[in-house]
């Protein structure tokens, strides 16, 4: 008797990682969990947050001796487990129809600026 060898179905396309040929990918940790994640598996995210919070930032400005100084942000790098991020609906689970398709995501316009309907430039609102 002979036996047929099928492929196993799977679920992505990439299996879930960015690897490819690579045959090891360091860990990283989680950073809600800390779990040890594959770098390559890992939901990577930035998280810009303003260094003084909303209450103090008038109080900051109206003490500052420069008249149009910009706060800096605070840039953090956020990486997930798969579990974590759909825990914290950072990504959401998608059905087998939505997860073949392979178009690039619709560009983000930022909220804060707003296009004027009598003007050519956009109008970008001073804070």
């Amino acid at each position: 008797s002979f036996s047929v060898c099928t492929a196993m179905t799977s679920k992505r396309r990439n299996n879930g990682r960015s690897k490819k040929g690579r045959g090891h990918t360091c860990a990283v940790r989680c950073s809600n969990c800390a779990r040890c994640v594959p770098k390559d598996k890992a939901v990577k995210r930035f998280l810009v947050r303003n260094i003084v919070e909303q209450a103090a930032q008038r109080d900051v400005r109206e003490a500052s001796v420069y008249q149009d100084y910009q706060l800096p942000k605070l840039y953090m790098k956020q990486q997930y487990c798969v579990s974590c991020a759909i825990h914290a609906h950072v990504v959401r689970v998608r059905n087998t129809q939505i997860r073949k398709n392979r178009d690039p995501p619709p560009a983000a316009v930022p909220p804060a600026t707003t296009r004027c309907l009598f003007c050519v430039f956009t109008v970008v609102p001073k804070i």
